[in-house]
């Protein structure tokens, strides 16, 4: 079924550009570039020379991963504390991490480890919202997630959204991590399952015999809705529908996002080293989309949540996260794509220093682990740390506000850049934060 919005009419970017005049942009062939040349070029442009990444990367990792069982192991702490996983070498000479994360031991020398992420809040949509957007705020999300504001920010250039969730945007009981004030047209584009069976990018692939009248019958809806547009401009609830969904519709048109999208292009022993499940194929999927252009694609790797029997749940899904990222890292690295990528891994908080009851552990603001690589990051670097029990941060902690910092700022987005609520009203992107300490090399 094809999904039917409406936009309003052709607005002007800040250089005087209006999306219009970007659709009839047929090819960048003659001036030399591919598309994410350009859209390097464009980034560098528009701030100056200041940017360091074309695109970001954000693995995220919801539920809350527990630090004590991955990348923080505490083996000299009571049994209750350190829990079953022995700690083995990385990469990184002195630095060690469990041992079902194998792969990514090897790779760490590519990255950053950070081990004093805090907050302090231990619920879940309220955290969630705080760490994809950098500002806290309530569980239905008051500010919009960075994936959102940089849509806002640098617009659409050529075929493919500016902001793609794989499959989804985070969801616990509702979805989290969206557009706010910034109105539904900087939501984010839902790619789907790319591990599951025949995927299929849902309104983009137009295929058997029919191929060419569902192309042109397409094409006359999209241009009949233009018309339309035009007849109810103003009207304040049109206009809040989902532009970009809407560019998702014309997509069919370009072969350009069919080849994106078209994970089965890849080669298979490639998809199996990425592993054939949701989270490595939603890894390659990313990599492709970044690859090709778009700015901010986050893989969404839920279900860290363990209350109870922690380690039967963390037994399957460390190996599952170790071999999609890892091979990931190593891909983008081979492929160069580090140099223009910033990557990031993070959940929205650690989990409770003792094993409950229920052989779980539970949420815990005060300390997490996350991961950085790429776009001028630090390569086998360790930044940070936590007590003899993973409780709590010694020194320095790095807020949710300073992580958004950084991320914007490696785009060549000010941080501080005011924007307007739907009703007039200025707001800042963040209103505290800073590049995280030691972390770019």
């Amino acid at each position: 079924m094809l999904d039917i919005f409406f936009r309003r009419p052709p607005q002007l970017w800040c250089d005087g550009v209006s999306r219009r005049d970007l659709l009839r942009v047929g090819t960048l062939a003659p001036l030399g570039l591919s598309l994410s040349q350009f859209l390097a070029l464009q980034s560098v442009q528009a701030d100056g020379g200041r940017a360091r990444a074309q695109s970001v990367l954000l693995v995220y990792l919801g539920g809350g991963l527990s630090h004590h069982d991955s990348f923080d192991l505490k083996p000299e702490a009571p049994e209750e504390i350190r829990g079953k996983y022995k700690p083995i070498a990385t990469a990184i000479p002195g630095i060690e991490v469990g041992e079902l994360l194998s792969k990514t031991a090897q790779i760490l020398d590519k990255l950053t480890l950070i081990r004093s992420g805090a907050h302090n809040n231990d619920h879940h949509e309220t955290a969630t919202n705080w760490v994809l957007s950098g500002r806290f705020g309530s569980p239905f999300g008051d500010h919009p997630a960075l994936g959102a504001v940089v849509a806002h920010e640098t617009g659409f250039s050529g075929k493919l959204p500016p902001y793609v969730a794989i499959p989804r945007n985070p969801s616990f009981t509702w979805e989290l991590g969206k557009s706010a004030y910034l109105g539904g047209r900087f939501e984010s584009f839902k790619a789907g399952d790319p591990g599951a069976e025949k995927f299929q990018v849902r309104d983009l692939t137009v295929s058997g015999s029919s191929a060419s009248a569902d192309t042109a019958r397409r094409q006359t809806l999209l241009t009949a809705l233009d018309d339309l547009s035009t007849r109810i401009k103003g009207n304040d609830q049109i206009d809040t529908y989902d532009e970009f969904q809407e560019r998702a519709a014309s997509m069919i048109l370009s072969k350009e996002a069919q080849t994106a999208f078209d994970i089965d292009q890849e080669d298979p022993k490639l998809r199996d080293e990425y592993g054939r499940n949701t989270f490595g194929q939603s890894c390659l999927l990313a990599r492709r989309l970044v690859e090709r252009g778009v700015r901010f694609a986050t893989v969404n790797y839920g279900g860290w949540d363990h209350h109870a029997k922690i380690f039967e749940s963390l037994d399957k899904k460390l190996p599952e996260f170790d071999h999609g990222f890892a091979t990931l890292m190593a891909d983008m690295d081979a492929r160069g794509l580090l140099a223009t990528t910033l990557v990031v891994v993070l959940g929205e908080f650690g989990r409770t220093p003792k094993v409950n009851k229920d052989a779980g552990r539970d949420h815990w603001g005060p300390a997490a682990s996350l991961l950085f690589a790429g776009a001028g990051v630090r390569r086998g670097h360790v930044i940070g740390a936590t007590d003899k029990q993973g409780a709590a941060v010694i020194g320095r902690a790095v807020r949710p506000a300073d992580v958004a910092f950084t991320i914007l700022d490696s785009l060549g987005i000010d941080p501080r850049k005011q924007l307007r609520t739907p009703d007039g009203r200025p707001i800042e992107i963040l209103d505290e934060g800073d590049l995280i300490p030691d972390l770019i090399g």
